[in-house]
């Protein structure tokens, strides 16, 4: 298998072994396309989305692992109290990864989160449904 969908695998049995404020089941995927009517459980989906090679040393390369994260949930109110409890679940779904190894790969070394827009407001507004997605960057040396 890939590199990059191991780590996108080993990204999900962290996710599902967390203890997070709300239940859900972490799943990867390569396209992630849902329903609207199927959006009233929270859904994490986790996605390989890219890498970046680098000379590392004389006999390896850096291997950069961009591994996108994403939170959805069709809103029941879309008040501010069902929101912000949303993206303090983003908040501890990425605080889960930082400054550690993946358990179940530990020669992928966290490096970084990118977490920009923290939601996507046209899916709010459009679909009354609640969108975050941050991308995790993984780092090996082979």
């Amino acid at each position: 298998m890939a590199v990059i969908a191991d780590i996108a695998d080993a990204v999900v049995a962290e996710l599902n072994a967390g203890d997070f404020s709300q239940p859900f089941p972490a799943a990867r995927c390569y396209l992630p396309k849902f329903d609207l009517a199927e959006m009233k459980d929270l859904h994490v989906t986790v996605v390989p989305r890219g890498v970046a090679v680098t000379s590392g040393s004389r006999n390896h390369n850096q291997h950069d692992y961009q591994i996108d994260v994403a939170v959805q949930k069709k809103l029941t109110t879309g008040d501010n109290g069902e929101i912000d409890a949303l993206v303090s679940l983003v908040d501890e779904i990425a605080d889960r990864f930082r400054l550690k190894r993946l358990d179940n790969l530990r020669a992928a070394v966290w490096v970084k989160t990118q977490h920009e827009p923290i939601y996507a407001q046209e899916h709010l507004d459009q679909m009354r449904q609640f969108t975050s997605v941050m991308t995790l960057t993984f780092r090996m040396m082979r």
